[in-house]
């Protein structure tokens, strides 16, 4: 989500501190506890992508390019069963969705063990890892480039209408099933809510929507990074547009090798990857994987569309979730009234879990309640994870598996 750009604000600014490193340096290092085996494993993983990473793991995959209404080409990628049964038929298919600036490598950074996107497919699952457009997976259109303004004229208002009914037909249809699974963090859940407001009829398409860190309602964040630049949304938006850019943080491999070498345990600017993971997400959780972190943090940027980071800004600042505001006059045009419409959630009929952490620092805890008061069929909501647990805790906690994603295998046996 928002707390991408975050980090990589507090990365930058930390590591530009001299005075920081020479002290750190100073400090008694952990570089001789790290097995050398070890930082050669992790390190391996930095710049490979997701069907690299698949394949490393011991699992099969399949890339599969979904046509959107609207012209993109977007692509997926599936692991259709897991490392010890080869049997496809029968299997429930479900998707996993990235948040903001991300891809589909978030969900199996953790190594076989720990990734939700693997645990699910060894589960028995048909797992669908999901790209939206304008990311480093997703980078085409049949007819705009990439290097004009029309093709980033989008934000999760799209994605939600146009990306995710025409990867879930795909997916059905690929896979013979009538319905499937939805796992959407941070972004993803806001597609989810788009989709299942403005195309109800998707709801049919799905058993269960499960939002882990579900962003609608975003009530005064306590983040002091947000707090601070949402004031100035307009003059950021004007500035951004002005300066002709329409595309933020895309892909480099040179800046991934870079970051997750600076965050690799035993490099003197480590602990400052820490400092500002920390900064961005939330407290110390206890949950951070700091050896996994240069992986982590090279995977962070795939790249997204400045009008989608615009759109959140403004629903930060209105309180409401609603779709884009053009301003007055042109909403007359877009919307037929001056003011940018409400999503009706009461259309969204989907069972739908939702599972957020207190020290969310973009979440407010009331602003999730007030959303499961606005939805008509919650399945559950969790409400008893560690104090500390932050936004993307949810995805990447070392004790993920016990805290989240067994909930997510239990819950899947009802619905």
């Amino acid at each position: 989500m928002l707390t991408k750009l975050l980090f990589v604000s507090c990365v930058v600014n930390l590591v530009v501190s001299q005075r920081m490193i020479r002290r750190l340096s100073n400090e008694k290092s952990t570089r001789n506890n790290v097995d050398s085996s070890s930082k050669n494993e992790v390190l391996s993983n930095v710049l490979l992508s997701t069907p690299e990473l698949v394949r490393k793991y011991g699992y099969p995959v399949e890339e599969h390019t979904v046509q959107t209404e609207d012209g993109y080409l977007l692509t997926h990628f599936r692991i259709p069963h897991g490392r010890t049964n080869s049997t496809t038929r029968g299997r429930r298919p479900i998707i996993l969705q990235h948040g903001l600036l991300g891809a589909s490598d978030l969900w199996i950074l953790m190594g076989r063990e720990k990734s939700l996107g693997l645990i699910l497919a060894d589960a028995g699952f048909d797992v669908w890892l999901t790209n939206i457009r304008g990311n480093r997976h997703s980078h085409k259109h049949v007819r705009l480039s990439t290097n004009s303004a029309q093709f980033w004229n989008f934000s999760w208002h799209e994605m939600g209408v146009y990306d995710m009914p025409a990867t879930i037909d795909h997916i059905l249809a690929t896979t013979g099933q009538k319905r499937l699974y939805y796992v959407g963090h941070s972004m993803g859940t806001t597609m989810f809510f788009v989709m299942t407001s403005m195309r109800p009829e998707y709801n049919d398409k799905l058993r269960l929507g499960i939002a882990l860190a579900p962003v609608a309602f975003l009530w005064k964040p306590s983040h002091q990074l947000l707090q601070a630049t949402i004031p100035a949304r307009r003059q950021i938006a004007r500035m951004l547009t002005s300066a002709g850019i329409w595309e933020l943080f895309p892909y480099n491999k040179r800046f991934a090798n870079l970051t997750g070498n600076m965050c690799r345990v035993g490099a003197p600017t480590h602990e400052l990857c820490v400092l500002a993971y920390y900064i961005a997400y939330g407290d110390d959780s206890q949950q951070l994987n700091k050896t996994l972190l240069p992986v982590y943090v090279a995977h962070l940027l795939a790249g997204g569309s400045t009008k989608t980071v615009i759109h959140y800004s403004q629903i930060i600042e209105s309180g409401k979730f609603q779709q884009f505001d053009y301003g007055p006059i042109k909403n007359k045009a877009y919307y037929g009234q001056p003011s940018a419409p409400d999503y009706d959630l009461k259309k969204i009929t989907t069972p739908v879990s939702l599972h957020y952490g207190e020290s969310d620092l973009v979440l407010n805890p009331e602003g999730v309640k007030y959303l499961s008061k606005q939805l008509p069929n919650v399945a559950a909501i969790s409400q008893d994870l560690p104090r500390k647990f932050n936004h993307i805790d949810l995805v990447l906690a070392n004790e993920g598996r016990p805290l989240v994603f067994d909930r997510i295998l239990k819950l899947t046996e009802i619905y």
